[in-house]
């Protein structure tokens, strides 16, 4: 048995109101919600109740030393959670809404249950650019924690079918919203007090576009503790083992290609790193549906967003 699924979108790329309002009432309801956002499928529920933060973590089979990035409306909505500096402003006003959380020190007094962040004095803030999940926000009128809408470890989710097929009943309500326009899960950036910071994640905003608005000079290397999601050392994985920097496969592996290597299916044929990034998920959905017992991928250029690329396909490959 699977969840119900809701188209989410009118014609004009805008939030349909009726799918909105259910989705709200679910999550006042202490609920879950797979919502689209501009990166992959979110699982959401509302951040300042114990049983709703409990069912992300029942339906995903997450490990609760693992963080959840909380979504909310605009700056001003961080600011009532966290403390924001003028390095926060600062990127707040170069990348959001859009595809960079900040870990940011929490405020005493904000009304986000412990198990969001995994018991660590900070929290993980995302201002999200989807229309669905904007309208979602601004309806339920909450903070809502939302981690990609998988089983954890597995591949992230880019379609509503991509959801129902790890979650199925495990969620509440799925909005369907087509396919993920970027496909890779949001850059996540720790400012530290004094104004150093640490890239804890790549994802679509790249180091380079960080250092030009927080200082090169000031960026500082991350520690051993796990202070986001996405740091585990195997994650994203297709349940298959799998091999990186193959030019051919061997017997029995689905491979991915990428550029010059065709494979039997491609990231990008063009060698396009952006469209390679909204493919991935995709593909590896794909081989992880195959017959072929392993997986094989092509290898791929390690700048830009292809790091970011590369640092999800070791993790897989974990």
């Amino acid at each position: 048995m699977s969840a119900t699924k809701f188209n989410c979108l009118n014609a004009q790329g805008a939030a349909l109101p009726e799918a909105i309002a259910r989705a709200a009432a679910v999550i006042r309801a202490g609920g879950t919600v797979a919502v689209p956002t501009e990166t992959v499928y979110g699982l959401a529920a509302r951040a300042d109740d114990d049983g709703a933060v409990a069912g992300i973590y029942r339906a995903k089979g997450r490990p609760d030393f693992n963080p959840l990035i909380v979504h909310v409306r605009d700056l001003d909505h961080a600011a009532q959670l966290a403390i924001v500096d003028a390095a926060a402003v600062a990127c707040a006003a170069a990348f959001w809404p859009g595809p960079l959380t900040m870990v940011l020190p929490r405020r005493a007094d904000a009304p986000i249950r412990a198990a969001v962040s995994a018991g660590l004095p900070t929290l993980a803030l995302r201002c999200p650019a989807h229309p669905v999940m904007q309208a979602l926000l601004a309806a339920s009128d909450l903070p809502l924690a939302a981690p990609s809408a998988n089983r954890s470890g597995a591949v992230s989710p880019t379609s509503a079918d991509h959801v129902l097929a790890s979650l199925g009943e495990r969620v509440d309500l799925v909005l369907d919203g087509g396919t993920c326009a970027q496909g890779l899960e949001s850059t996540i950036v720790a400012l530290r007090p004094g104004g150093g910071w640490t890239l804890l994640r790549p994802g679509p905003i790249t180091r380079e576009a960080l250092a030009a608005v927080l200082g090169a000079d000031r960026e500082a290397a991350a520690g051993a503790g796990i202070e986001a999601p996405g740091q585990l050392a195997s994650h994203y994985a297709p349940g298959k083992p799998v091999r990186l920097h193959a030019t051919k496969a061997e017997a029995d592996e689905f491979l991915i290609g990428f550029g010059a290597v065709a494979g039997d299916i491609s990231l990008s044929a063009a060698g396009d790193l952006a469209e390679a990034a909204a493919r991935l998920y995709a593909c590896l959905h794909r081989a992880a549906a195959a017959a072929q017992t392993r997986v094989a991928v092509a290898p791929v250029p390690d700048h830009g967003i292809g790091a970011a690329i590369n640092d999800r396909l070791r993790r897989a490959a974990a």
